[in-house]
């Protein structure tokens, strides 16, 4: 089960790791963005993006047939991180099998000037497996750090992105069927580069309706569901909204893993 509920928030969380392609446009389009969100203005030039607080986006996890567990996806509004207006969302998994259950929580606080990630939390209670990671990320001085831990590292883009960031920031880009994209803005630079495939179009339906959609297939430089010959598909509305209605993968001995969006609940974007 532990095995099981590692492929279940990787896939989850590993969508993004093919998204920042297009990243000299979009640094582009986002600059300038109010620094004064905070006490509730949104005259100042803010960041044109498909989502904002208030948004929620909720799925059921299906091994095969056999709905195991549930999972909700939300962002949860604006909050300063050193004094930098942030995004603040929240992506949990819940679920498992009798004695063998799992309650995930993962935190990404990123710029809403330039989504770069300032803040990663994991908090990981699988079975018997407790664990927490807090990261400090410091775009500025080129370097993050582990606020729980002696360990840390250099950057090596000036945009670094977390597993949730990099979600949100797909949703911001252009997908050509047929295109692959190669990227080097993951935080921890051993994860680099970052390869998002996109495959087709397709029309699919989730208990949440029948949707539109663009499929794409993540590698990143790592081993299990989203390494080298992984075959996981994500599936994105194919509109301007981006949003993850369902994913695919299959995990060997496992089987066939799938999330698949239940509820979608509109944010608020910050411009629109």
């Amino acid at each position: 089960m532990e095995q099981l509920a590692r492929i279940i928030t990787t896939s989850a969380l590993s969508v993004l790791l093919g998204a920042g392609m297009g990243a000299e446009s979009l640094d582009a389009q986002v600059r300038g963005a109010d620094r004064g969100l905070l006490a509730g203005s949104v005259e100042d030039p803010v960041a044109v993006v498909p989502f904002g607080p208030g948004e929620r986006m909720e799925y059921q996890v299906r091994l095969g047939r056999m709905r195991v567990g549930e999972g909700s996806l939300e962002l949860k509004g604006v909050e300063p991180v050193r004094g930098e207006s942030s995004y603040h969302v929240s992506l949990r998994i819940s679920g498992g099998i009798p004695l063998a259950r799992v309650n995930d929580h993962y935190q990404s606080w990123f710029d809403i000037e330039t989504l770069s990630s300032r803040r990663f939390i994991q908090d990981i209670h699988q079975v018997r497996r407790r664990n927490h990671r807090h990261f400090e990320i410091f775009p500025g001085e080129e370097r993050w750090e582990r606020a729980d831990a002696d360990d840390g590292g250099e950057l090596i883009t000036d945009v670094p992105l977390d597993e949730i960031a990099f979600l949100y920031y797909v949703r911001t880009l252009d997908l050509e069927v047929g295109e692959e994209y190669e990227i080097e803005k993951y935080f921890r630079a051993d994860r680099n580069p970052v390869i998002l495939r996109v495959l087709r179009r397709e029309t699919i339906e989730v208990p949440a309706g029948t949707f539109e959609t663009i499929v794409v297939r993540p590698i990143i430089q790592a081993g299990g569901v989203f390494g080298e010959g992984g075959e996981a598909e994500v599936y994105f509305t194919d509109d301007e909204h981006r949003r993850l209605v369902r994913l695919e993968s299959r995990v060997p001995v496992i089987g066939s893993l799938s999330l698949r969006m239940t509820e979608y609940t509109q944010g608020h974007p910050l411009r629109q």
